[in-house]
């Protein structure tokens, strides 16, 4: 399993700049880019891990107060080096974290699992 730790989760539910994309990111504390992004009129979601983009089948992510886990299908494994797993570990502000989630279930309407615990 990956691990990535970062000071706050960055969340985006609809960039009305950007065609209406939903986009979360976050850096690490050794400079990583984690970054999920799905326009909404796509039925893939996109992860970028490390500037290395890939276009996911299915994903499911779990949300609690102090970790963001990400876990991939078998066959997407690529998209993080090869493995299936990443365990980010953050610091988001509790007043931030309803975006988060708006911001995640519009990237995984239909296309992923979103648990929020």
């Amino acid at each position: 399993m990956l691990q990535l730790k970062t000071d706050a989760l960055m969340a985006t539910p609809c960039d009305e700049e950007e065609d209406n994309m939903a986009m979360l990111c976050c850096h690490g504390k050794n400079g990583e880019m984690f970054m999920l992004s799905r326009y909404p009129d796509e039925d893939e979601v996109e992860l970028t891990w490390d500037y290395e983009p890939s276009t996911l089948d299915g994903l499911k992510i779990t949300l609690s107060d102090t970790t963001l886990l990400v876990d991939l299908a078998a066959g997407d494994a690529d998209a993080l080096g090869g493995k299936n797993h990443l365990e980010i570990t953050h610091d988001t502000a509790a007043s931030d974290l309803a975006e988060v989630e708006k911001t995640l279930q519009n990237i995984l309407k239909g296309t992923g699992t979103f648990i929020r615990t």
